[in-house]
């Protein structure tokens, strides 16, 4: 039986795993995709900068994704889910705004890098969620 602390650092240490894999994808599409930029004059300021956009996109995700996906289901249908892709574009948008109004150095330069940056960011997480054995 697991007591209530330990399902609670449990829980901690899956969230914390989660805005890591986030970070790693958001740097992946920094590298892969030209109009995604994090920006710091070391190492450890944009590793700083990237795990602060994870947490703004991991909420961003939960807060914001499923009314968007409530209110949309009808489009989900009709387009076969591929207007998830144009969403995900969007609240990748949307993170890269709030980034820099909290004055993070990580841009968005628009609506196709941040297509190809969700898609980026959607497989890189995905893969490392298989490599790392998440089981949500």
């Amino acid at each position: 039986m697991v007591d209530g602390a330990s399902a609670a650092q449990d829980r901690d240490v899956r969230i914390i795993l989660k805005v890591g894999i986030t970070a790693v994808a958001l740097w992946v599409a920094t590298v892969l995709i030209a109009g995604i930029d994090v920006e710091g004059d070391t190492a450890g300021r944009r590793a700083l900068t990237l795990l602060g956009v994870a947490v703004i996109f991991g909420l961003v995700n939960v807060l914001i994704k499923p009314i968007v996906k409530t209110l949309g289901c009808a489009f989900y249908v009709l387009t076969l889910g591929l207007i998830g892709l144009v969403v995900n574009a969007l609240l990748l948008l949307l993170t890269g705004y709030i980034a820099n109004e909290f004055d993070l150095a990580f841009n968005v330069d628009g609506f196709w890098p941040a297509f190809a940056g969700a898609i980026v960011v959607g497989v890189v997480g995905w893969v490392l969620n298989l490599v790392l054995g998440d089981d949500d």
